[in-house]
């Protein structure tokens, strides 16, 4: 067994160890459902240092991933459901059977056909009735509606270009502005979502996540508000007394010295 290989197996034991009679209370605790909070906070966990960059985090956050994964693993097998070995083997055969192009005959003509393969393949195994079966219902909603637009540009309903995307969102802008004058607040937020619909799907279209986009313009957001807090309690003014155009003027300045960063 290859170095990989053996510490793999030791971490295995670690974590089978934690779980034995004279192991730790903590863990011997612990059930597929407790651990849920957990595996989510440390996934988030990996996606916090991936956007910072921070490779260190990233290699501490990956253990994190893996150990819960080993966690779920033992206890399925503590109740003789499945072991460690089937998880493997079958994400495995899983990726050979998707991989056509790769593993058998297929050609995939650029990163969309080979996708396609994928979606194909999947459709097929799982015997789904819909081609956007299987998007998790628990996604945030950002993420659920880009894996829908995908699914469904995959299976060859979409736009063919760029333009048709934008007229689609200053139709369903111009619907939240009548919608608005209305006042009815049900048909309000129907267009509303109907236009965050269409800006997420100019997203997949752009090639970009608009999940990581909303991330990064939140963490702007932060760090400039920040900035405004900081010049303020350097002059010992009080904020809520503070005009908007004062508050405005700082974070003006506060996108400058971004830009220039």
């Amino acid at each position: 067994m290859n170095s990989t290989g053996n510490k793999f197996e030791a971490l295995v034991k670690i974590v089978d160890k934690l779980r034995s009679p004279d192991g730790c209370p903590w863990d011997m605790e612990q059930t597929s459902e407790s651990l849920i909070p957990y595996f989510i906070e440390e996934v988030y966990e990996v996606v916090e240092a991936v956007d910072s960059k921070d490779s260190d985090a990233l290699k501490e956050e990956l253990g994190d991933v893996l150990l819960h994964i080993i966690f779920q693993a033992l206890i399925a097998e503590e109740s003789k459901k499945f072991v460690i070995s089937d998880v493997i083997d079958l994400v495995s055969k899983k990726l050979e059977k998707r991989h056509p192009h790769v593993f058998g005959d297929e050609k995939a003509n650029g990163s969309f056909h080979a996708k396609q393969n994928w979606e194909k393949a999947k459709h097929q195994e799982k015997q789904r009735e819909s081609r956007l079966d299987g998007v998790p219902l628990s996604l945030p909603s950002t993420l659920q509606a880009q894996r829908l637009q995908q699914k469904a540009s995959y299976a060859g309903f979409d736009w063919k270009h760029s333009e048709d995307v934008w007229k689609k969102i200053n139709e369903e802008l111009e619907e939240l502005k009548n919608a608005e004058k209305g006042g009815n607040k049900e048909q309000i937020e129907n267009e509303l979502g109907d236009l965050l619909f269409s800006i997420i799907n100019l997203a997949r279209f752009l090639d970009i996540s608009a999940d990581s986009a909303l991330r990064s313009t939140n963490n702007k957001f932060k760090n400039r508000f920040r900035f405004i807090e900081k010049t303020l309690e350097k002059s010992s003014k009080d904020m809520e007394k503070c005009s908007l155009e004062e508050l405005d003027s700082i974070w003006k300045e506060a996108k400058q010295k971004n830009e220039n960063n």
